[in-house]
């Protein structure tokens, strides 16, 4: 991996034709300015082509672009309500995050959207590399229609994107399961070793033609299309950005060649003249309308298998389990986070779900969690993300999901950590050995 010094990023960004790809990326996008391990102020703007190099020597290492399209970025407002922010709004960009640990999955995942974007019609495709370790496939809006029966598409920020996304994931996951399998040769534990997850966790079964049970590979426990991302004013790291981790650019590539691609092509000394724009405004038409429609109909339909094998026994929560019964992990995401932020609001919003907390509690939780963060979360991110949360309705991941506990350093067990699947088991064993103790120092009845 490069070493990403001051020297290298200057070097960079000095190029003419970098700033240039830059500034036409930026055009009516909020833009976040980042200072090695923190943002500037936002919102902000990129307008003229010597800034980028301006911002470069004041210490920018990275830059950052809103997947919506406003009118007039700077009026932004974390204030201003649904409507508002509506009004200011002239569009959105489907924005495709595949993120895992392991590059050789995350190109055979870009493949596949790939593969399946085309399949639906659309013609304006483009992809580039994350910067690390994954991809950002993108659809301008220009390639959809303005409207859906009565409804504004620019108004259908977050709900479509989510909705394209979920089609997209549903559609390919059982082909991407496979072209892994054949990727390490049917082997289950060398997905587990590299991926650093149980077996069980990514182990399904479906019946072949003779009835027989037969194992199928389950990526989302360590890939994923990201959608809890797709929400209000969430920035993407901009094409031609440096990546502060690698050291390497987050470069557009050709999509239809993403899987020859490498890191090594992403090293600052080796990009060339930009050759693909991402997000490209010239579009083919509306070329995006029928893999809208198609996601806007579809129904996640369940599947011929066996009930899946519970993380914890369902029992009846008649009052809010309380803070006392909660897990390291828990109390560590409460003491503040540097990094994973958002997958720590993730983990608390489903595991106090299922805890029996109320929606407006649980807001209220996190209310008083995000100061003690050394820097927050933005309320129009912690309101869009409740919006459409229901509590109960899903688990926190695993334990074993590193990307979620010992990946944001909040996995400190302690001597009962070691015989719990799930940070929701943890508190119902606590909670029930206290019923327990409880009942046992009652009197006996005379």
């Amino acid at each position: 991996m490069p070493i990403l010094t001051k020297s290298a990023i200057l070097k960079f960004y000095k190029r003419r034709d970098i700033q240039d790809a830059i500034i036409i990326h930026a055009k009516n996008k909020e833009i976040g300015m980042r200072f090695g391990d923190g943002f500037g102020k936002r919102p902000d703007v990129l307008t003229y082509p010597r800034d980028i190099l301006e911002l470069a020597l004041q210490g920018v290492t990275s830059l950052h672009a809103s997947e919506e399209i406003w009118d007039n970025p700077l009026a932004i407002s974390s204030d201003l309500s649904k409507k508002e922010l509506n009004e200011l709004r002239i569009g959105w960009d489907l924005m495709l995050d595949i993120d895992c640990a392991i590059l050789e999955y995350s190109r055979i995942c870009a493949d596949l959207v790939i593969q399946f974007l085309t399949y639906c019609g659309v013609k304006d495709i483009s992809v580039k590399f994350s910067g690390n370790k994954g991809f950002h496939i993108g659809v301008p809006f220009e390639a959809f229609p303005t409207t859906v029966g009565n409804e504004k598409m620019k108004d259908m920020f977050p709900d479509a994107p989510r909705k394209i996304a979920l089609y997209i994931k549903e559609n390919i996951k059982e082909e991407l399961g496979k072209r892994i399998m054949q990727l390490e040769n049917n082997n289950f534990s060398s997905i587990v070793e590299k991926t650093k997850t149980a077996k069980e966790d990514i182990t399904y079964y479906k019946k072949n033609e003779m009835g027989t049970q037969v194992p199928h590979l389950n990526v989302e426990p360590f890939l994923e299309i990201d959608t809890i991302l797709l929400s209000s004013r969430h920035l993407y790291r901009m094409p031609y950005s440096f990546h502060e981790k690698s050291g390497l650019v987050s470069l557009p590539i050709d999509p239809f060649n993403v899987m020859e691609f490498e890191k090594s092509m992403a090293m600052p000394e080796k990009v060339l003249t930009p050759m693909f724009t991402f997000l490209d405004r010239n579009c083919t038409g509306e070329s995006a309308r029928n893999l809208l429609v198609q996601a806007l109909d579809f129904k996640v339909k369940a599947e011929d298998e066996e009930p899946e094998k519970r993380d914890y026994e369902e029992i009846s929560i008649t009052s809010p389990i309380t803070e006392e019964f909660f897990p390291p992990c828990i109390q560590y995401i409460f003491k503040g986070m540097d990094d994973g932020k958002k997958r720590g609001m993730f983990i608390l919003s489903n595991f106090l779900g299922k805890l029996g907390w109320q929606k407006k509690d649980i807001e209220q939780f996190i209310l008083r969690w995000n100061p003690h963060n050394p820097e927050q979360l933005r309320m129009s991110y912690i309101k869009g993300q409740l919006s459409s949360f229901t509590p109960g309705n899903k688990l926190p991941p695993n334990c074993s999901n590193d990307a979620y506990y010992t990946g944001i350093g909040i996995c400190h067990p302690d001597r009962l950590c070691k015989y719990i699947k799930n940070p929701v088991n943890y508190t119902i064993a606590k909670w029930r050995r206290h019923l327990r103790d409880n009942e046992e120092k009652k009197p006996e009845s005379e």
